[in-house]
């Protein structure tokens, strides 16, 4: 993708990023992400590219903006020439409830690749399981719970109780939690976010080494994403949890229920950008900082196809004369 693309992408994380972040603490978590969803939508339809949404809010019939299918950008460029098509993935505010209550890790996702480049995942759960680049080829979705464990000490040198496991605290991991804390494992149980948590398996210094259980298939298909151009490894399962979920799978033509998803089925794009934008401070990225003179926002930035990830710091000035900190 042009260089243009890559730095209006990042426009639009940031964008939506510093709308969520005006709600912060609110409460209203529908509010924190309708502002970060417009915000997202008023920057893309400036871009030049044919732009489809693969991974969105929904449906056309339940999400009026960002929908899946739904046509972004510009069909030419300022001297009429033809723009690229791009499929896009989005999570315009990951972590609603975190924004709501001013909670650490909740981000702004984009994702863009060329055309069928991501899946177009149906919007019900994945069960997953997330590594970095240290224990990418060690583990196996088809293993127990126990026998990842100590795969991923063995990979990292270590024993089991110093490994940290990040899991979505529901109902639905009771069992998984068991077997995580029979093993020896530490865990981190986070109420939102496990995208976020899955990039942080792929960076050293955040202290997480892998994350487990069922989440979100879109964010399955992001978490690929980040996963192709960092290193790390994501293997998932479609998982219906309710009966239309099962009908839905059979409508789009889901039929394996037990097909492995590895990451290159999620993010086989060749030309593939991720950027995320901290909205709350998180162990991956500062939240928006708002100052007498402008806004300062944390993203990392991620080129499969330049093969660089970059942590970028922006600052928004309203003021001129107002000095900026470091």
């Amino acid at each position: 993708m042009e260089s243009s693309l890559e730095i209006g992408f990042l426009r639009v994380a940031e964008k939506a990023a510093l709308a969520a972040a005006r709600t912060m603490g609110y409460g209203n978590r529908k509010y924190s992400d309708q502002v970060a969803v417009e915000a997202m939508r008023e920057d893309m339809s400036k871009l030049n590219m044919r732009g489809t949404i693969v991974i969105g809010e929904g449906e056309r019939d339940k999400a009026p903006m960002l929908y899946v299918g739904e046509v972004v950008g510009r069909e030419q460029d300022e001297h009429g020439d033809t723009n690229p098509e791009v499929d896009i993935a989005v999570d315009p505010l990951e972590g609603t409830n975190l924004c709501a209550t001013g909670a650490p890790n909740a981000i702004t996702v984009l994702a863009a690749a060329e055309k069928g480049g991501l899946l177009n995942a149906p919007d019900i759960y994945m069960d997953k399981l997330v590594v970095g680049p240290t224990a990418a080829k060690w583990v196996s979705i088809n293993n127990s719970v126990e026998e990842n464990l100590r795969q991923m000490a063995e990979a990292f040198k270590r024993d089991v109780n110093e490994l940290t496991i990040v899991v979505l605290d529901r109902e639905r991991h009771h069992d998984l939690i068991g077997h995580i804390r029979e093993a020896g494992a530490r865990i981190k149980l986070i109420g939102d976010g496990d995208l976020s948590a899955g990039m942080s398996t792929a960076i050293r210094g955040t202290g997480v080494h892998g994350v487990m259980g069922v989440g979100g298939a879109p964010e399955g298909v992001l978490t690929a994403a980040a996963m192709r151009c960092l290193g790390g490894r994501i293997q998932a399962r479609l998982r219906p949890l309710e009966k239309w979920q099962e009908q839905r799978l059979k409508d789009m033509g889901y039929t394996d229920s037990n097909k492995v998803y590895e990451t290159n089925e999620l993010a086989g794009g060749d030309d593939i950008i991720f950027v995320a934008t901290g909205v709350t401070d998180g162990d991956l990225l500062r939240g928006i900082r708002f100052f007498g003179g402008g806004i300062r926002c944390s993203s990392i930035f991620m080129s499969l196809k330049a093969n660089t990830i970059r942590f970028v710091d922006t600052i928004y000035r309203d003021d001129l004369t107002t000095p900026i900190t470091m």
